[in-house]
């Protein structure tokens, strides 16, 4: 693949801009400068796993053919490229990957903190956002009234829900302390914990998502910091079976 599309591909601009980063002497191809924009490198990479080592100016990259991130949203954010009301998630981002147009795995409120994936990959995004999947997810969840175990088998049984035709039950539900529980759904349908804790007969003060499929948030991801999902990430996601 020629330098210029590569940087291209990864979102370090258009082809104009990639070519004069180039022949301006910017771009390092595995720590050797590079000034021809038709130099042909491997990009090493076919599946959106690390791939060829390249910097351009300060930063080292490593050629993906398709970005698989994992974000720890904070609360007050927005998962929309127009927000309306709080600045968007995608304002954590590097230009790159907006440039790769990089979009939300589903979605959370902006009030709502935790896992968030994110990719250029359609395939990736229908196969992870879709309800017919039954994907797992985990929410710890702060309520304003203390419950007991009564609370959890009601949820465990299933609770109706306005505009559903059967009531929506959890796939597991933990409590974790006088005032929280950890809870998994399946669905994914709008405002789902919350109208489920409603429906129940309480309140969600705070709500964290924790896990996706299984894989967890890394704890070692600040609110507002991201990572590259790798191999090992991407096999925890699809084992949950």
């Amino acid at each position: 693949m020629q330098i210029e599309r590569l940087l291209h591909s990864q979102g370090f601009g258009s082809r104009k801009e990639c070519r004069a980063l180039i022949r301006a002497g910017h771009v390092s191809v595995a720590g050797v400068p590079c000034s021809d924009p038709s130099a042909d490198f491997d990009p090493g990479s076919s599946d959106g796993l690390p791939g060829l080592e390249f910097s351009v100016g300060d930063e080292s990259w490593r050629y993906r053919a398709k970005a698989y991130l994992m974000l720890h949203k904070p609360t007050g954010y927005e998962c929309s490229h127009k927000p309306t009301f709080h600045p968007s998630i995608f304002t954590l981002l590097p230009q790159q990957m907006l440039l790769r147009d990089v979009q939300c795995v589903g979605r959370l409120d902006q009030d709502t903190t935790g896992l968030m994936l994110l990719s250029d990959d359609g395939q990736f995004i229908h196969q992870w956002s879709s309800g017919k999947k039954r994907t797992p997810k985990v929410y710890e969840v702060v309520l304003k009234h203390a419950v007991g175990e009564e609370f959890a088998a009601r949820l465990l049984a299933g609770v109706e829900l306005h505009d559903e035709p059967a009531p929506i039950a959890a796939a597991a539900c933990e409590l974790t302390g006088e005032t929280a529980l950890r809870l998994t759904i399946c669905e994914g349908k709008y405002h789902q914990v919350k109208r489920m804790i409603a429906a129940a007969g309480n309140r969600v003060e705070a709500l964290h998502r924790s896990r996706v499929g299984g894989l967890p948030l890394d704890p070692a991801l600040a609110p507002g910091e991201w990572r590259w999902l790798e191999s090992a990430d991407l096999e925890r996601l699809a084992d949950f079976g």
